[in-house]
């Protein structure tokens, strides 16, 4: 299985997926594990990502351009194989369950797409996400907590990654 982050704040994930059984597996080549900072895509000489709401309103939203362009480094899908699932960590998504795990388990590969602020501009969500997945009824700072936990509920159904299937 091979995991990739989209997020702005990719030493987060890495701390937190290196360590213990999942630090174990990646170190196995069990699942493989790639944060791709959101940040290097802004077209802004200062790499910002957010912007005030097209339709006014509080808070800030991350960029379409700077999301879109990151996703696209990422999912090169190879000649013949079918898109890699993009899953939006969000509090309007469908819950994730242990019967999602079980069916995420199945992909080679998974995007998580981590926002932050308000959320993400809409137009991005529309056009790349595939499944809008929540942890739970309550809203985080982000969408990294969220991606962590799934990371580890399906990395448990990967063959080898724990001894005891």
């Amino acid at each position: 299985m091979k995991y990739h982050i989209l997020t702005l704040f990719p030493e987060m994930i890495e701390q937190g997926m290196h360590t213990s059984i999942l630090g174990r597996a990646i170190n196995n080549g069990y699942i493989s594990l790639e944060t791709t900072n959101i940040r290097d895509f802004s077209a802004n000489k200062f790499n910002r990502v957010d912007d005030y709401p097209y339709g006014g309103g509080a808070g800030m939203l991350m960029q379409a351009q700077p999301v879109y362009d990151a996703w696209k480094a990422v999912a090169k899908p190879a000649e013949g194989k079918k898109p890699v699932r993009v899953l939006f960590m969000s509090p309007q998504g469908k819950t994730f369950s242990q019967e999602m795990a079980k069916e995420l388990a199945q992909e080679e590969e998974l995007i998580f797409l981590c926002g932050h602020y308000e959320g993400i501009d809409e137009r991005v969500i529309e056009e790349i996400v595939t499944d809008p997945v929540s942890i739970g009824d309550y809203v985080l700072t982000g969408g990294e907590l969220p991606a962590m936990v799934m990371i580890d509920a399906i990395s448990r159904m990967v063959p080898g990654v724990l001894k005891n299937e």
